[in-house]
């Protein structure tokens, strides 16, 4: 256990991973009958790779972990609960019984690449702030990012455009509105390589795209790699809009990115199943094995 455990309390955790949009599962000791390491009200935090403070260790506690990561592994975010005979399914001798209410969180919903910090993309990032994405925000430009600090937002510098797209998550939803033609150019070009990038939104009017497909197909670009740039962001703004502030702008890029992200999860959780929870409040613990 040494080797996975953090020195990090749950709670601490529990914030950290809620801040930055990694995916967790919160345990909590809800019940305790006869002998248990430890009483209702402990708590533990686990992720993929690492474990945060204690339920009292021993085998139901390595079962606790594994439950959770299967969790997570399966995505089956939401409530769930086990329960553990201390001296049966979990082969300890104490010979208590404990019930652990597991509550998994995805994390975030998804993974935003914008490329740009100009009037535009701030405001887009100030839009974007209380929805469960992960925003990665770059420009070419020093000290752009002063004063913009907010949860799940990572600020980079967009130096080598090739490495920052390559660096990029699976998945990604990519926006591209940099203060100059060639690095969006560029940034095109390196977007359009990549398979696993979930869209690709180029900011401009029309004419720069016909401008910059033009190029793309003289340096040998496939029509089926163009078509997937959406071009301009925000389409309903240039369409049928007549405000043109950044604001105005923002709000039609980030309603368009709502509806991109807007994927169906795996399960519908809506809590404990009524009958586990009704047995649990009405029912004393058997030792099972």
């Amino acid at each position: 256990m040494s080797e996975l455990q953090v020195p990090e309390t749950w709670h601490a955790a529990l914030h950290r991973l809620q801040r930055d949009g990694i995916p967790h599962v919160l345990a909590t000791q809800v019940t305790s009958a006869g002998s248990t390491p430890r009483e209702p009200g402990a708590r533990m935090v686990i992720t993929v790779d690492g474990i945060f403070d204690t339920l009292g260790g021993g085998t139901f506690e390595w079962q606790t972990i594994s439950a959770a990561r299967s969790c997570l592994a399966e995505q089956r975010y939401g409530l769930s609960l086990e329960a553990f005979s201390l001296s049966g399914r979990s082969g300890q001798c104490c010979g208590g019984f404990v019930n652990i209410l597991l509550e998994a969180f995805p994390g975030a919903a998804a993974h935003i690449a914008l490329f740009g910090a100009g009037h535009v993309g701030q405001e887009i990032v100030k839009l974007g702030a209380p929805l469960p994405w992960q925003l990665h925000w770059y420009d070419s430009r020093s000290d752009v990012f002063a004063g913009h600090y907010q949860p799940r937002l990572h600020c980079y510098p967009l130096g080598d455009v090739e490495k920052c797209v390559a660096d990029l998550p699976a998945d990604t939803h990519a926006l591209v509105l940099t203060h100059n033609h060639d690095e969006d150019y560029a940034l095109i070009q390196a977007l359009i390589q990549r398979d696993d990038i979930m869209s690709i939104g180029l900011i401009g009017s029309d004419s720069k795209w016909a401008s910059f497909s033009g190029r793309l197909k003289r340096d040998g670009y496939s029509d089926a790699q163009m078509a997937r740039v959406r071009s301009p962001i925000g389409r309903i703004h240039a369409t049928k809009l007549n405000n043109k502030t950044p604001y105005a702008i923002a709000l039609t890029v980030v309603a368009e990115l709502l509806w991109l992200t807007d994927t169906p999860t795996s399960q519908d959780n809506r809590g404990l199943d009524p009958q586990s929870l009704r047995t649990l409040l009405t029912d004393s613990p058997t030792t099972t094995s």
